[in-house]
Formats: C-alpha cells, sequence, structure tokens
C-alpha cells in the first residue's frame, strides 16, 4: 500500500502538458548582420559623398542613422530573450517566466483552483490569456502572435481539463 501511493505520488508530479513559449522573430542573426552590412555600407558610401562636398553635417547624420538602426536592432533581439515554460501536472500548474536578463519569476497554482481566463477580439481572435487561483494571477504568452496564442490556448485548457478531472 506504501508502495502504491508512492507511484501515485510520483505520477501527480510528472507533467501532463509542457510548453515554452518565445517571442517569434522574423529576421534570423544571419539575416540582421547582412541588413546591418548593407545599410553600414550605404551610410558610409553616402557620408564621404557629402563630407567631400563640404556637407559635413550630413556625414554625422548617416553616422547617427546607423547606430540607431543597430541599437534599435539590439533592443530587439535582445527583448527576444524572453521566454515561458509552463507545465501541468496533477498537483501543480507552474508558470517560470524568464526576462531578456535571465532574471526567473516563478508562478505557481494548484490545479483544481486554477481558472484559464482568455479575452477574445472579433476580428483578431487571443487578445489576452491569464491563469488565477484564489490568491494571486499572471498573464499567459503575452508576447505570441495570435494563431500561436490560439493553439497554446486550445492545448494548455485541455491539459487543464485532464488534470482536473476525476479518475
Amino acid at each position: 500500500m506504501t508502495e502504491r501511493n508512492a507511484d501515485t505520488a510520483a505520477d501527480g508530479n510528472r507533467p501532463v502538458f509542457a510548453a515554452e513559449l518565445f517571442p517569434h522573430r522574423s529576421l534570423p542573426r544571419k539575416g540582421f548582420k547582412i541588413m546591418l552590412a548593407l545599410a553600414g555600407t550605404f551610410c558610409l558610401f553616402y557620408s564621404i559623398i557629402f563630407v567631400t562636398r563640404g556637407a559635413w553635417p550630413i556625414g554625422i547624420f548617416f553616422g547617427a542613422d546607423f547606430f540607431l538602426l543597430y541599437g534599435a536592432f539590439w533592443l530587439n533581439y535582445r527583448s527576444g530573450r524572453v521566454r515561458e515554460e509552463v507545465t501541468v501536472s496533477r498537483t501543480n500548474v507552474s508558470i517560470r517566466k524568464f526576462s531578456p536578463t535571465g532574471r526567473m519569476v516563478e508562478h505557481d497554482f494548484n490545479p483544481f483552483w486554477t481558472r484559464f481566463l482568455v479575452r477574445r477580439h472579433s476580428e483578431i481572435g487571443v487578445v489576452s490569456m491569464h491563469v488565477r487561483d484564489r490568491s494571486h494571477d499572471t498573464d499567459v504568452g503575452s508576447f505570441l502572435n495570435p494563431e500561436d496564442r490560439e493553439s497554446f490556448a486550445k492545448a494548455f485548457k485541455r491539459a487543464l481539463a485532464t488534470v482536473t478531472q476525476r479518475i
């Protein structure tokens, strides 16, 4: 009897559902390097032309444009390091959120008290998703595109229903 309870406890901690959510980036690193090289070549070429003709302030603006473009893409890729790990087991719903700096915040919920709230818009689809229990709540997948939100919402709702049904 004790052995059976140990097996049941081990089964209760085994994930029924696990997902790692991360934002989609349409321009891969190689494409970023190519785009940056082309923009740098363009800015350098025209900067030299304007500086040699005596319009040196325009050369400074081309340099500033290039560094602003680089900075914008650097911030974009840095924000792309955000991710969330969502696991559902019979005893726990865990949402681990990782910031771009690597800081992790974990939210744990009892699956029997957990409510999954999905807000929809008639034209867009899923607008936001929240996991809530009696004491706290958190949003999930706020950085996902509408199609990914829809598929995650269906899978998460199905997993939550699976663990909360009586055996």
